[in-house]
């Protein structure tokens, strides 16, 4: 798959399957591809050329169905901030076609599985930048998707923060398939299962990180 804008080349023959139930990290420096990537796999952009899948449906021809199948969070977590938690949380099931007797069950799921249960009556503006994370996760998650899409989910996170979205992400495994995008290489190589590196727009290789001892050495040696 490829992707141009005019004579510019975003993406280059991107060839990659993410497999089901893993933590995928996919690392590069900013300019790289990877929101490029993000967004074609999220609907927001459509290929140049090239064939792109998502869990089973095509996602220029089936795109609808394919979004269906997909949360996404955001570099920057996407709250509003005059809703207490549990209303936006509930706001997000009925944009994703929960129906009503469906929604409380799916809020109070998702509130429980990211710890928000003691800012679940807060309004988001009032929330830490963890829980306003969590809190974006949650909005992602209410609907049951079998694709997690996670921008730079540890920016602007304290350590704290870091270890405990760390740890979050780790458990969403297997039940869910889970993208994140970084350009912090620690973070990648403590919670992905495998990692592809994006440089200048080209995948330039994907490893098991049970294989890959030291990613700083990998990295550096492909840019």
């Amino acid at each position: 798959m490829s992707k141009r804008y005019g004579t510019t080349v975003a993406l280059a023959s991107l060839d990659l399957e993410i497999e089901r139930g893993e933590v995928f990290g996919l690392l590069g420096p900013n300019g790289s591809g990877k929101t490029t990537f993000i967004r074609l796999l999220s609907g927001y952009l459509l290929p140049t050329d090239g064939h792109l899948e998502v869990c089973g449906c095509d996602a220029v021809q089936q795109s609808l169905e394919a979004r269906r199948r997909i949360g996404y969070v955001p570099e920057t977590a996407p709250v509003y901030g005059y809703m207490r938690v549990r209303e936006f949380l509930a706001f997000m099931a009925r944009l994703r076609g929960l129906s009503e007797s469906a929604v409380r069950d799916a809020v109070d799921r998702v509130i429980a599985a990211l710890a928000l249960e003691p800012v679940a009556d807060r309004l988001t503006r009032t929330l830490s930048r963890g829980f306003r994370q969590r809190t974006a996760i949650a909005q992602a998650l209410v609907h049951d998707p079998e694709l997690l899409i996670l921008d730079e989910p540890a920016n602007g996170l304290d350590p704290r923060q870091i270890i405990e979205i760390r740890l979050l992400i780790r458990g969403l495994a297997g039940r869910h398939t889970v993208l994140m995008s970084s350009h912090v290489l620690g973070e990648v190589a403590r919670t992905a299962d495998r990692v592809g590196i994006l440089l200048d727009g080209r995948l330039r290789g994907v490893r098991a990180m049970a294989d890959t001892p030291d990613l700083e050495e990998w990295f550096l040696s492909l840019a």
